[in-house]
């Protein structure tokens, strides 16, 4: 899924669009017991009260696209009867009026989610009409050809609150307030089936985690079927040990800025693309092959790539691998930031025998040091 598709489905957690049928809950305490189950019509709710699920649904479709957001495919076995996708799909497809499914449902997460303390499990089931689209792109809304029947699930950490004064308004006094427990923001969620093309994709779906560093690797294996994906901090030191290691001795300035530029240079062409930006092993190996390095170095490409990354399919997130708005040099006493149109100001010398960073001055440029402004010569 893409950025506009993301957002399409985000624009339905409104009361006047809201597709949602029926909404479910579990509160799990911190010793994995259930404390409360929820079983309503979404629509039988009080507009307060629905306003602030819809907030929760938003948070668990927010982020960026291979950080926080991972599209996700299932292996063809999790599609058998028996399998992860088949379960999911017969969730789906009982619009969760299945208490079975549903209990049996809630019993696989807290069964693989590891958390220490109190949680909420929201599970929705929502039918979107998707409107067509005219030439110009826009919305024809008498023209829908299909639903989009969907399930979103989203976990949140339920804590708390510290005793405080507060102002009672009725009474115009301070009072203290009681301990209440918080409903706060996802930590992680699920939309299945993904929404593809504008259309239903059932070997797919869009997984959600706040901090991309904690995916939960046995939620993600119980519960979803999926393989587990890189995370971002991961997908970087892979990225970083996969160059290093195949320019060896090559790996200087020059090669690093090469390899920078055409980054930056095609997230710039894809721009306007909502899709989002992925490169895989071909697109890596290229990206080095355009440094110039010795051939002989290439030809252990492969393994460095597998080692780095444990498989030979891994892909990775163009936000996760390079930061498209600053080139940054770093020695432990000094740290240079370039913007990446401006890295052709940026040389490597040898001066008296040291190995020297060269920034090119103009002499009409504005330079400050520690916000003073000082004259440059050339």
């Amino acid at each position: 899924m893409n950025k506009k598709e993301i957002s399409e489905i985000k624009k339905q957690f409104d009361p006047k669009r809201t597709a949602i049928t029926r909404i479910r809950g579990c509160y799990v305490d911190h010793e994995k017991a259930v404390k409360a189950t929820m079983n309503r019509t979404f629509l039988s709710l009080p507009e307060e009260e629905s306003s602030k699920y819809f907030t929760l649904f938003k948070n668990s479709l927010s982020g960026t696209v291979g950080k926080n957001l991972i599209n996700m495919e299932f292996p063809l076995i999790s599609e058998e009867e028996g399998g992860t996708q088949n379960f999911l799909l017969k969730l789906r497809n009982s619009k969760l009026e299945d208490d079975d499914l549903v209990n049996e449902f809630y019993q696989k997460i807290i069964d693989s989610y590891s958390y220490g303390e109190n949680y909420l499990i929201l599970l929705i089931h929502a039918a979107y009409d998707v409107p067509g689209k005219a030439s110009d792109g826009m919305e024809m809304v008498d023209a829908s050809d299909l639903v989009y029947s969907h399930i979103l699930c989203t976990i949140c950490p339920v804590n708390l609150l510290k005793s405080a004064l507060y102002y009672n308004e009725l009474d115009n006094c301070f009072e203290e307030r009681s301990k209440d427990w918080m409903v706060e923001a996802p930590m992680h969620g699920f939309l299945f089936p993904a929404f593809n093309d504008r259309r239903t994709d059932i070997h797919g779906l869009l997984y959600y985690t706040k901090n991309t560093e904690e995916l939960r690797p046995d939620f993600i294996d119980a519960v979803l079927g999926c393989q587990e994906p890189l995370s971002s901090k991961t997908q970087k030191a892979a990225f970083q040990t996969i160059i290093e290691d195949t320019l060896g001795e090559e790996c200087n300035f020059e090669a690093i800025k090469t390899i920078h530029e055409q980054l930056t240079e095609f997230m710039e062409e894809q721009k306007e693309n909502p899709a989002p930006v992925v490169f895989d092993k071909h697109d890596i190996k290229r990206l080095i092959e355009n440094t110039s390095v010795n051939p002989e170095q290439m030809e252990y490409f492969d393994d460095y790539f597998e080692d780095a990354t444990a498989s030979k399919d891994s892909t990775f997130a163009a936000p996760n691998i390079v930061n498209s708005s600053s080139f940054d040099i770093k020695t432990p006493d000094v740290t240079v930031k370039v913007k990446p149109a401006m890295t052709h100001l940026v040389t490597t010398q040898v001066i008296d025998g040291n190995q020297c960073l060269v920034i090119q001055l103009n002499s009409e440029a504005e330079v400050l040091v520690n916000g003073i402004h000082i004259k440059t010569q050339n």
